[in-house]
């Protein structure tokens, strides 16, 4: 009975937790300064529940950053399930736009309690990386993008997402960015889709030799 009672106590601490977070996000997005006592009311605790879970602004905040990303890291060994790789990293490149997009309303929120880390660069991190490399190996592998890309090459490159303006007519913006960042990968690739093969361009100097019609 001492067992059943205890693991019903962690799984009913476990729910109120995903709950708070849950909450927290959709108020978070809403206003960046929403109240935590309003939160914790919406998500149906107590105070003292919710700050055994969260004793401040910021561990709410940067848990919330964090459970999102892994939602977003998530989906890429997803998509290289169903799709080729290079289908996988330019869908998964669409998800993280959305998620950019959508939760814009977190930014004040994230940049006020991710102040002492240097920001949001660093956060998230690990999940996103292993995505990001999951991706990129699997392309470097199947021929698709060039060889030797590192996961911060990639973010660099897609940096300009966070300067797209999330209440403007974002997509098709967000869209040519990452087209324009796709070409990138895939210039210098080995397999389909890469420049012209060695024995390409030595058959087009052929045609050019003798009879050719250049001489």
């Amino acid at each position: 009975m001492r067992e059943d009672k205890s693991a019903t106590l962690r799984s009913d601490a476990q729910r109120n937790r995903e709950r708070i977070l849950e909450v927290a996000l959709a108020e978070l997005t809403r206003a960046a300064d929403a109240p935590l006592s309003a939160i914790a009311k919406k998500a149906g605790v107590g105070q003292g529940t919710f700050y055994r879970n969260f004793p401040n602004r910021e561990a709410l905040v940067l848990e919330v950053y964090r459970y999102e990303m892994q939602q977003v890291a998530d989906a890429a060994a997803q998509l290289l399930r169903t799709r080729a790789p290079d289908q996988a990293l330019r869908e998964w490149m669409d998800r993280l736009a959305r998620y950019a997009m959508a939760k814009a309303g977190l930014a004040d929120a994230l940049r006020q309690a991710t102040s002492k880390y240097g920001g949001l660069a660093r956060l998230g991190h690990g999940p996103v990386t292993q995505a990001v490399t999951l991706l990129l190996n699997a392309n470097e592998e199947a021929g698709t993008i060039r060889p030797g890309l590192t996961p911060d090459d990639f973010v660099l490159a897609i940096a300009g997402l966070w300067q797209i303006d999330p209440h403007s007519d974002w997509q098709p913006r967000a869209t040519r960015l990452l087209d324009l960042v796709m070409d990138g990968l895939r210039a210098g690739a080995s397999g389909a889709g890469g420049p012209p093969t060695d024995e390409s361009e030595t058959d087009g100097s052929q045609a050019d030799g003798p009879g050719g019609g250049r001489n």
